[in-house]
């Protein structure tokens, strides 16, 4: 079992660091090429390469970059869009995670329509909804599901009971989506060439590592790593072991919290409430299958389906480069508002809103512009 990074020396994760060079040597010299580019598609993972300096420890020649692992973050404007309008409609209370209040629609957010008197509840659950919801009964509570497949399954345990307890006046305006889908998107040989993937231990913990068998046979070695900068590191290791042999496989850097075959109950519990249907990300686009809605029986769960409202023509926010940043082809300050028209304090794109975002990551653990 791999120690935890705060049990580890400092001087033995730059050996560590050091000894990267040579399997990367070893890589460039077999795919002949100049530079390798590996990709983490976990928002957590971003944030704590960005805290701990990793990118600094690795090879000239290794470039990591940041993806669509932030799911606030490829959560599309007009998902904002429809949450803007039913926070509109009389006697209805949205509960929220907190990332989300602040993210910019197509005309404000819902932070703005909180000021302008509309009922806006931060959440640290779901459940927290449902409680909600049985307190208020006269106010009808949706709760915006916005998450991969770690939050997913909490979401399907509220409705569970929501649905067990006939509760009339709780429902979701679901945006859940699978990031199994995305990579596959991200692996196409029509993208920008990825030399390997650094997986989501989150996502892995529910889902295992299988689902990535179908991205490693397309010749991209995928690793599941761990948050801790040793795990980092030594999943980056795997990475470019991988490449210096010439193969491309699964392997799972994690295995101290992710198996093979997942977590079978949650997975039950997805498929019992909810079922794929397509989804579109930003930056990436409509993707096929990507997305989870609610089963037919559980209609009267849905917000979409239970309250009629108009949701005007997205628009993405003037000369934000949020797409590109996570599809992984600039660095944030690539984007000519960061750090300038665009801050924490004063977010433009959605990247900027989410603790988990890069561009946030990159604001606040990077060199300013």
């Amino acid at each position: 079992m791999t120690r935890p990074a705060d049990a580890v020396p400092p001087a033995a994760l730059r050996r560590l660091a050091d000894g990267l060079a040579a399997e990367a040597s070893a890589a460039l010299v077999r795919r002949g090429r100049s530079s390798l580019t590996f990709m983490e598609v976990c928002g957590t993972h971003t944030m704590a390469i960005a805290r701990y300096g990793i990118k600094e420890l690795l090879p000239a020649h290794v470039r990591l970059v940041s993806g669509p692992g932030c799911p606030v973050c490829v959560t599309p404007v007009g998902y904002v869009d429809h949450a803007l309008a039913l926070a509109r409609l009389p006697d209805v209370i949205i509960a929220t995670f907190g990332d989300v209040v602040r993210v910019p629609g197509s005309a404000g957010s819902l932070a703005a329509e909180q000021a302008r008197g509309a009922r806006v509840q931060v959440v640290f659950s779901s459940l927290d909804a449902l409680k909600l919801a049985r307190a208020r009964p006269e106010a009808q509570v949706i709760f915006l599901a916005v998450g991969f497949e770690t939050t997913a399954p909490t979401v399907a345990a509220t409705l569970r009971t929501a649905a067990a307890d006939d509760v009339p006046n709780f429902s979701v305006l679901c945006a859940h989506k699978t990031i199994p889908q995305a990579l596959s998107f991200l692996a196409a040989p029509t993208r920008a060439a990825l030399n390997g993937l650094l997986c989501p231990p989150h996502v892995s913990a529910i889902i295992g590592t299988r689902p990535y068998e179908a991205v490693a046979a397309r010749g991209i070695p995928c690793v599941v790593g761990g948050f801790e900068p040793l795990d980092i590191l030594l999943a980056t290791a795997m990475l470019l072991e991988q490449r210096a042999a010439g193969v491309a496989r699964v392997e799972n850097e994690y295995s101290r919290v992710v198996r093979p075959e997942g977590n079978p109950r949650a997975l039950a519990l997805l498929e019992e409430i909810f079922e794929p249907c397509d989804a579109t990300w930003r930056g990436l686009g409509p993707l096929p299958g990507s997305g989870l809605r609610l089963r037919p029986r559980l209609a009267r769960f849905d917000a979409a389906r239970r309250f009629a409202v108009e949701v005007p023509e997205a628009r993405e926010p003037a000369g934000c480069r949020c797409g590109e940043i996570l599809m992984g082809t600039i660095d944030p300050t690539g984007c000519p508002l960061f750090g300038t028209t665009c801050t924490p304090d004063d977010p433009v794109g959605a990247c900027m809103v989410s603790s988990e975002g890069t561009c946030a990551a990159r604001y606040r653990y990077g060199v300013q512009p």
